[in-house]
């Protein structure tokens, strides 16, 4: 029987167990958290086989899944390297910060025991075992970083296969480089914001409570996890300080451009903005399209929406709800993996929703 011993049952490694039991129901899988009621949880909802303390039990894993913030995981790894290991086991983490648990997990490079890097490029605001999903990770990227090139690759891919994830083997600096730009740096400055604008309305609470739209989507990720987020400061701290300063300076600029009332630099600012932005699909190897409709705030209205779809033959990618406004009706955004689809159904929903163009 192969056995797989997950630490950290939060919203990664509560996913990837899910995951895991739903290619390979037979696996056993071992768990093990701080918080009991994580492991409780996971028990009744039969997501794990078994639930332990510490590291009890890992002796008799195949794999061994660390998805622990990225601090504990460095100090899971030293705690593995002093462990008696099945022979062949295949060591993987998913912190967000691979420079220094690369360095760390040299302490386990053996001819019994294969570490590769690993980081999932999904999350949600949410956090914890009950807002893991086993389809958290489906169509997201998976970065791989094997300690010794390709060893133990082909094995997580099939252990991982029900994460429907998008792998991309690199290198611990590529990978550190690429995620504090794209993921570290927007959290810094979401929670910034978030405090900020806290502060400026401190006196007067109207302003937060008519944050809508825009400051919402900006911000949504503001709600992370706390103690994760610490944690990728903390232990990627050249960079995210690099990447920091250089967003500062952007800042100063646009500030003295404004104050120098340049109109014709500041409309280069948002237009060079709004061209990268609109970018993002056309990079990516499967571009979406997207369809917004203006949706009044009725009960079965979204329900309504998807059948019309549905009867019309036409598959969804994905949908959400814009918080464009407040207490009115809403922007209902539908996702599409082709435009045909996206044509076909703005014909059969314009008859009785607004096609909202942005």
């Amino acid at each position: 029987m192969t056995t797989v011993f997950i630490k950290g049952l939060g919203l990664i490694g509560s996913s990837l167990a899910r995951a895991i039991k739903r290619v390979h129901p037979s696996y056993k899988i071992m768990a093990s958290d701080i918080d009991s009621a994580a492991i409780e949880y996971a028990l009744a909802n039969e997501l794990i086989d078994e639930g332990v303390t510490g590291f009890h039990g890992v002796n008799q894993a195949d794999f061994i899944i660390l998805a622990s913030p990225v601090s504990q995981i460095i100090t899971d790894i030293t705690a593995l390297a002093k462990e008696q290991l099945k022979a062949g086991v295949i060591v993987t983490d998913v912190g967000s910060t691979k420079a220094t648990i690369m360095a760390a997990a040299k302490q386990l490079a053996s001819n019994k025991v294969t570490f590769i890097g690993g980081h999932p490029m999904a999350g949600s605001h949410k956090s914890g075992v009950a807002a893991g999903k086993a389809d958290l990770i489906e169509n997201a990227y998976y970065f791989l970083i094997p300690l010794v090139d390709g060893k133990g690759v082909a094995a997580i891919k099939d252990l991982l296969a029900g994460t429907g994830a998008k792998w991309l083997l690199t290198n611990a600096s590529k990978h550190d480089l690429i995620v504090t730009q794209i993921s570290d740096l927007p959290h810094v400055i979401a929670a910034a914001l978030v405090n900020n604008t806290e502060d400026v309305f401190a006196a007067d609470p109207l302003g937060m409570r008519v944050a809508a739209g825009g400051f919402k989507s900006v911000t949504r990720i503001a709600a992370s996890n706390p103690v994760m987020w610490s944690a990728i400061m903390l232990n990627n701290q050249r960079l995210i300080t690099a990447h920091l300063q250089s967003y500062i300076d952007d800042l100063a600029r646009i500030k003295a451009l404004i104050a120098a009332g340049d109109k014709q630099a500041i409309h280069q600012f948002f237009t060079r903005a709004k061209a990268g932005r609109e970018s993002l699909n056309a990079t990516t190897r499967a571009p979406f399209y997207d369809l917004f409709l203006n949706i009044p705030d009725r009960p079965g209205e979204i329900a309504r929406v998807t059948h019309v779809v549905a009867a019309a033959g036409i598959s969804l990618v994905n949908l959400q709800i814009l918080e464009v406004r407040e207490d009115i009706n809403g922007i209902l955004q539908l996702v599409f993996a082709r435009e045909d689809e996206r044509e076909r159904a703005a014909t059969v929903l314009k008859k009785d929703y607004e096609i909202v163009t942005r």
